[in-house]
């Protein structure tokens, strides 16, 4: 008890540590280069509380949970909209503001965020080093992360496990019966959109309210995904135009080829099938 009689809000929430770790590069130093890095930091938190939370959602999905789950949802899909609402302030920074520091980013790109990179292969993403997922920059999802790091490590480890969307089908399943071959799957391949699931998502729409609702919940966060993507996109065509990216990567061009690519494409084609 005595210990906690001397925890104050600066040291229970580290403010003077936290405070120490924006260290900005350029000369002066140039005065956006503490809001660069300060969104981007504030960023990676969020992405640490969303995983936080996804990891919580698949455990009760698979309790079959439809109470906590739709919690769960409501919470990350408000911490989506949060993210987006922040490139509003980065998208006062102009081009020549960006440019006055962008030289100080060297090899530095958003394609080593891990954190990143383990929520896209939390939600299901799965694409294999060399397999060339990226497309315009060739390479896969983890080929940007350090050999040996843990940060590549916990990506690799996130690719081999059960997806957000395998949870999701385990509830359905205490609904509906879903197909076999649905749950018996290699979680370590990408799924792919499957016919007979999608009738049974229909059923499950038409005689279960509740569960119907935690579906057009896992649509809302799917949706505030995408909508992060494209506000992203625009971000740094805004900033950058279609120049190549820090660190080689293509920029805008890449960006743009991840749009309208649905985490649970199962999930928007039963639309038309109503």
């Amino acid at each position: 008890m005595s210990e906690n009689k001397h925890v104050t809000y600066i040291s229970y929430l580290k403010v003077d540590e936290l405070l120490e770790l924006q260290h900005p590069l350029s000369d002066g130093p140039e005065h956006d280069e503490l809001l660069f890095i300060t969104i981007h930091q504030v960023y990676e938190l969020w992405f640490k509380q969303i995983l936080h939370e996804a990891s919580a959602l698949q455990v009760v999905l698979e309790k079959g949970d439809s109470h906590r789950s739709l919690a769960i949802l409501g919470r990350i899909r408000t911490i989506m909209k949060t993210c987006v609402s922040q490139l509003d302030i980065l998208e006062t920074m102009t081009p020549l503001q960006f440019n006055s520091f962008r030289e100080r980013l060297s090899s530095a790109s958003g394609f080593q965020s891990a954190q990143f990179r383990e929520l896209e292969a939390v939600l299901g993403r799965r694409d294999q080093a060399g397999a060339g997922a990226d497309k315009t920059s060739g390479m896969g999802m983890a080929e940007h992360l350090v050999q040996g790091s843990s940060a590549r490590a916990r990506v690799e480890a996130a690719m081999t496990r059960p997806s957000l969307w395998d949870s999701a089908m385990h509830y359905f399943n205490h609904r509906i019966k879903l197909p076999s071959e649905a749950l018996e799957r290699d979680v370590a391949m990408a799924w792919e959109p499957h016919e007979g699931l999608q009738i049974a998502l229909i059923e499950m729409h038409r005689t279960d309210p509740e569960a119907a609702m935690v579906s057009e919940a896992l649509v809302d966060f799917d949706e505030g995904l995408q909508e992060w993507r494209y506000r992203h996109v625009k971000m740094v065509e805004r900033t950058i135009g279609r120049k190549m990216g820090s660190g080689g990567s293509a920029g805008a061009g890449y960006l743009a080829s991840t749009l309208f690519n649905p985490v649970f494409p199962d999930l928007w084609a039963i639309r038309s099938k109503f």
